[in-house]
């Protein structure tokens, strides 16, 4: 992955170097993640008291981070060898926490027997609920509590689909150009936000809000651009977006005109997701590029 990530660095001319200071106040690393064990987090679940579920990527695992920085491997996902397009290796993605404490999380496999959506029980094992398409990359995973169900990305076939909470075939909800990849990896993050899809769009650059519709998509409203790199997105309480930018080593605040604003650079080492608790920023970095130092910051928003 670090060399396919360096291939879209050199392409879009974004340097590997540490940007100016950010805007965010109080930012410390919680937590300095075991690159050799390949701990290279790439999503995020908050709970109630501060636990931070993550996907190890490269490991293929699932783990939570206390709130005092033990990290405990909750599931690994199986190696059977295949590989994820365009990575090149399978990975653990999206992950989302319902209110009962059961995780739900990808895992692009790259076969057919172990690519889709699963399901971790509060100390139980994971099982997989929805197959998803092999030459695909699941990515981004959001929850709909209303509709009770599961939003996706996935990155390399350009889509959006649906799964039930209770399992069963996965459906494409949205194929839209907007969503397509130009060269790397398309749709990326994605969150559920007052009955629309939100959607990142890592090679165009592009925030996206898709209205939900009679749970049919509505028009595609691209609401900001120019966001080299964009991978994650999490909400304010202000109805503001946070967004991770990987290559470029940022987290931005997006205002509601679509204005971008630096938060966050010190100590980033190609940030991957990002949660947000009351004026705390739980930032994941997973060092694809600089290959030092994957972590997780702590932030506090200055206003």
């Amino acid at each position: 992955m670090r060399k396919r990530l360096l291939a879209l660095a050199l392409a879009t001319g974004i340097g590997l170097v540490t940007a100016p200071p950010a805007h965010a106040a109080g930012s410390r690393i919680a937590v300095h993640f075991d690159l050799a064990k390949g701990q290279q987090p790439e999503n995020i679940a908050l709970a109630p008291d501060g636990t931070a579920y993550v996907t190890f990527a490269v490991a293929r695992q699932v783990a939570a981070v206390t709130p005092g920085g033990a990290v405990k491997i909750l599931a690994t996902l199986p190696d059977t060898g295949a590989a994820a397009p365009v990575l090149g290796f399978a990975l653990t993605t999206g992950i989302v926490r319902l209110a009962d404490g059961t995780l739900y999380f990808l895992y692009a496999g790259g076969d057919a027997a172990t690519t889709g959506l699963y399901r971790l029980p509060p100390g139980g094992t994971p099982h997989r609920i929805a197959a998803l398409p092999a030459n695909g990359l699941p990515n981004g995973l959001a929850y709909d509590e209303h509709a009770k169900t599961f939003y996706l990305t996935d990155s390399v076939l350009g889509t959006i689909s649906t799964v039930p909470l209770k399992g069963g075939p996965a459906r494409t909800w949205s194929s839209a150009d907007e969503l397509t990849a130009t060269g790397f990896l398309g749709a990326n993050g994605i969150k559920i936000r007052d009955d629309a899809v939100w959607a990142t769009n890592l090679d165009r650059g592009t925030l996206l809000r898709i209205p939900i519709k009679h749970g049919r998509p509505g028009p595609i409203q691209v609401k900001a651009t120019g966001l080299t790199g964009v991978d994650d997105l999490a909400f304010t309480r202000d109805d503001q977006v946070i967004a991770t930018l990987n290559a470029p080593n940022k987290v931005v605040r997006i205002d509601h005109h679509g204005h971008t604003e630096t938060l966050l650079t010190t100590g980033l080492q190609n940030p991957t997701s990002v949660a947000v608790r009351g004026r705390t920023l739980y930032v994941l970095s997973a060092a694809y590029l600089t290959a030092t130092d994957p972590n997780l910051i702590l932030a506090r928003l200055s206003n």
